[in-house]
């Protein structure tokens, strides 16, 4: 506190004595060069009168060519201590008389008088030079030159140098005083401002607040705006509190809540899994059994049942495959990694070509940026996607599936197009619901669980699915993997 008060005292002193002297400076400039100015014009003007009447006198001499004469003309501006020399010249422009000062330097008379005047001056360091031109009946006689220096112009600037330092002692004496009283008047409350001010910031104590200021004038102002401040951080920072540790209670019943949502899926998974492998398992014992029936058996018969058991173990093992699937994109820990979109597509297109030969697809697969994603789920949701548009292109004699990617409002669009049976577009909002489908099972075999895995699969990697379609007009698939608002895993 000390070494502020010291220092903003400092800072007031400084100022009122720096506004002072430069006053003082500049009204001793102001009024040394309004003297100057004006000594230089009385001196000149004096210089004048002076050449006027030696040319007068000087007359009758140059008409006689008396040069005696009009030296002791001359010599009579000896009595002015301002005149150094003086020198009068002929029409012919020949010196006529001369006057010098003892001890002085004469200038060079080479200063010309202008036509259509009587008078001309020049200065020169410390001295001027005046010519006079004589007229006498209306016709030049010659011309008187007189020199002048300006040592009164030294002597009139020390005494403005003794006033100005006496006027500056004063001035030093009457800032101090008044630096005194602006300390109890302006630093004061400022440095207790600035105490509370450190307080707050060291202490985080926002209910402290500053001295009130007995004057209804800009510091008051000042330090009211400030109690005000902290008043409202001090209310807001007790909401924040209240905020915070509601927010807190709200993660730890969230969490729990989370939690409870996993055990539950993961008790869904593994129940239904469990209940669908007894009875998958007493299946192919069937189909076992079938297979090594008596021959007299009707071979109808058998082969029909062996159709019926085939497919319900393919149909159980899809389903079963399928909620592990969904129970492993909302549980399993990511690990993300460069992952080759283009590759991935281009190996699920040749597997499903391999298992069906006899299809008239025409797959076009474009090189699609490469994403950072969990290459295991990102194959998931992938190959979800590819099957389902080569399961709905089933019905068409040939067909055209496509993947690939567009970058729109500074975001990678991937997406999976195919020109098979499509969807009602009023039915989209039901197309990402577990279970839920837009064809029945005579049409399109499923569980109906594909595209509910894919939409958590996205969602884990920050991202987004959505369609579009015309019934029997193709469908499209578009996704991204991170969003600008990425999600948390």
């Amino acid at each position: 506190m000390k070494s502020g008060s010291s220092s903003i005292s400092a800072k007031l002193t400084r100022m009122s004595l720096l506004v002072s002297g430069l006053a003082l400076l500049l009204a001793v400039v102001a009024f040394f060069a309004f003297d100057l100015i004006s000594f230089r014009q009385n001196l000149i003007r004096n210089l004048e009168t002076a050449a006027q009447i030696v040319g007068s006198n000087s007359v009758s001499a140059l008409l006689f060519d008396d040069p005696q004469s009009a030296a002791t003309t001359l010599e009579a501006l000896g009595s002015s201590p301002d005149v150094v020399s003086a020198t009068l010249v002929n029409n012919q422009g020949e010196v006529f008389a001369s006057y010098q000062r003892p001890g002085a330097e004469q200038l060079p008379q080479s200063l010309s008088v202008p036509a259509g005047r009587i008078d001309a001056d020049r200065t020169e360091g410390n001295h001027v030079l005046l010519a006079h031109r004589i007229i006498f009946q209306g016709k030049p006689a010659g011309t008187v030159y007189i020199e002048a220096d300006l040592t009164e112009t030294g002597r009139r600037a020390r005494q403005y140098l003794l006033i100005a330092g006496l006027i500056l002692l004063v001035c030093l004496g009457t800032a101090l005083l008044m630096s005194a009283s602006a300390r109890r008047l302006i630093a004061r409350p400022i440095i207790d401002l600035a105490g509370t001010a450190r307080r707050v910031s060291v202490e985080h104590d926002y209910s402290v607040r500053a001295g009130p200021h007995p004057d209804k004038d800009e510091i008051a102002a000042l330090i009211e705006a400030f109690n005000e401040m902290l008043r409202q951080i001090e209310e807001q920072d007790s909401a924040l509190t209240r905020a915070r540790d509601n927010l807190e209670l709200r993660v730890q019943e969230r969490t729990a809540a989370l939690r409870a949502a996993n055990r539950e899926l993961e008790a869904f998974s593994y129940t239904v899994a469990h209940d669908l492998r007894g009875p998958l398992d007493a299946i192919q014992g069937m189909v076992y059994l079938l297979e090594n029936m008596d021959p007299e058996s009707g071979e109808d018969e058998r082969s029909d049942i062996l159709a019926q058991l085939r497919t319900s173990t393919h149909n159980m093992a899809s389903l079963i495959d399928d909620l592990l699937n969904l129970s492993r994109a909302s549980t399993v820990e990511l690990r993300k990694g460069p992952v080759n979109l283009s590759a991935m597509a281009s190996e699920i297109a040749q597997e499903l070509k391999r298992a069906e030969p006899e299809r008239l697809v025409e797959f076009r697969i474009e090189n699609v940026p490469q994403a950072e994603a969990d290459s295991g789920l990102v194959r998931v949701a992938l190959d979800n996607l590819i099957r389902n548009a080569w399961k709905y292109t089933s019905g068409h004699s040939t067909a055209c599936i496509e993947f690939g990617a567009m970058r729109l409002q500074g975001e990678t669009h991937y997406y999976v197009r195919d020109d098979g049976a499509g969807f009602d577009p009023r039915l989209n909002d039901r197309l990402f619901q577990p279970f839920h489908r837009l064809h029945s099972r005579s049409e399109f075999p499923g569980t109906g669980i594909g595209l509910a895995t894919v939409q958590r699969i996205l969602a884990r990697h920050g991202g987004r699915i959505w369609a579009e379609g015309e019934v029997e007009r193709g469908a499209t698939f578009w996704f991204t993997l991170k969003s600008r608002t990425a999600a948390v895993a």
